[in-house]
């Protein structure tokens, strides 16, 4: 079975679950829950409250879509929206993806301007976009990372070698490469 093939088959095992339920906008939530990666889908159709769970911040999203005046202001003279309010709406958002990174990726793009994050809450697209360059990015810094801890953790058992090697021969000169395992220098 091709992807695409397998990705149809999720679709309508979703939407005849959400159909029920939500008639008006089970195409629409589908669609979103198709972004999701079909090992998550998969588990969903297994998992009752994971799906129920899923389509409610789905349902948030689209409110929230169809609702921006309501999203940036809360009455006409209040024209500034707290960062807490502003975080609270993007991790609902952003949390739909199930990445496992909602709160990190909620805390990166909460660093850019004011205006940007409101046209995020508002911008289905525009904030798929910027999720998945998001999670680009924390899986690269995630590899550098291990990559840095690595040689730098292989350079600090290596110093710590030498280190205990040149205070065993001190002691044993004779034995001090059978005692520590390092060869004479």
């Amino acid at each position: 079975m091709s992807v695409d093939e397998d990705l149809e088959t999720l679709g309508e095992q979703l939407y005849s679950l959400i159909y029920p339920k939500h008639q008006e906008s089970a195409g629409k939530l589908t669609g979103m829950m198709l972004e999701l990666p079909a090992a998550v889908l998969k588990q969903m159709l297994q998992d009752e409250a994971m799906l129920a769970a899923a389509v409610g911040k789905a349902l948030r999203a689209l409110q929230l879509a169809h609702k921006p005046s309501e999203v940036t202001f809360k009455d006409e003279d209040d024209a500034s929206v707290s960062s807490d309010s502003l975080g609270e709406q993007l991790f609902e958002l952003v949390d739909v993806y199930n990445t496992g990174q909602s709160q990190k990726i909620t805390g990166m793009l909460l660093e850019q301007h004011k205006d940007t994050v409101l046209h995020l809450i508002s911008d289905p697209k525009m904030l798929e976009e910027s999720v998945t360059l998001a999670l680009k990015t924390l899986r690269e810094q995630n590899m550098e990372e291990t990559d840095v801890s690595d040689s730098s953790e292989a350079d600090d058992m290596d110093r710590l070698g030498e280190k205990v090697f040149s205070l065993v021969e001190k002691l044993d000169p004779l034995h001090a490469n059978d005692i520590t395992g390092e060869p004479a220098l």
